[in-house]
């Protein structure tokens, strides 16, 4: 399977996960995928607690990877766009597994699940209890001087707002 891998460095600064966030939804929006489909909400917030855990928790830049998995390009369909829409006579291959999201940073200390507990309201402590619930999978692993925190998410992803595929109109009806 190929796989499409794009990465940002991002600086030891809290300002810089926002940064993270634009930069996410540019690359799924560049990857085909629909802004307000539910994996891209899922990927969005994932980022943001990872890429929170690292520059607030370490103190440390990181670096934020993506991981696209491809559909083999020799089986692609050419391009029947006039021109061939700048992709060289291809289409952009479909998407065939997860999603995969790493952040790697120079702290050796793994990431600790904490709960926020009954403070409603706590600012912080769910980061790793949402990565959690909205992936398939995460983990961690050294990595050189530090580690990577990395997660998978599906096409079918959960979406970040469990309650955004509520029917609301159909709940009110008698």
């Amino acid at each position: 399977m190929q796989v499409l891998q794009v990465q940002l460095a991002v600086q030891a600064d809290p300002a810089e996960v926002g940064r993270a966030r634009r930069w996410v939804r540019s690359r799924l929006l560049n990857h085909g995928v629909d802004p307000d489909a539910p994996i891209a909400e899922t990927v969005v917030l994932v980022v943001s607690e990872l890429v929170t855990n690292a520059v607030v928790h370490t103190g440390c830049p990181a670096v934020l990877r993506l991981c696209f998995p491809l559909g083999d390009l020799r089986d692609a369909a050419p391009d029947a766009s006039p021109g061939g829409g700048g992709h060289g006579g291809v289409r952009e291959a479909a998407t065939v597994g997860p999603l995969r999201v790493e952040v790697a940073d120079a702290s050796q200390v793994a990431p600790a699940p904490r709960h926020a507990g009954a403070d409603v309201d706590a600012t912080n402590g769910r980061g790793l209890e949402l990565v959690e619930l909205l992936c398939d999978r995460w983990g961690w692993y050294p990595d050189g001087a530090g580690k990577r925190v990395w997660c998978e998410i599906g096409p079918d992803a959960r979406p970040a707002d469990p309650l955004a595929a509520v029917d609301w109109v159909a709940l009110a009806q008698p």
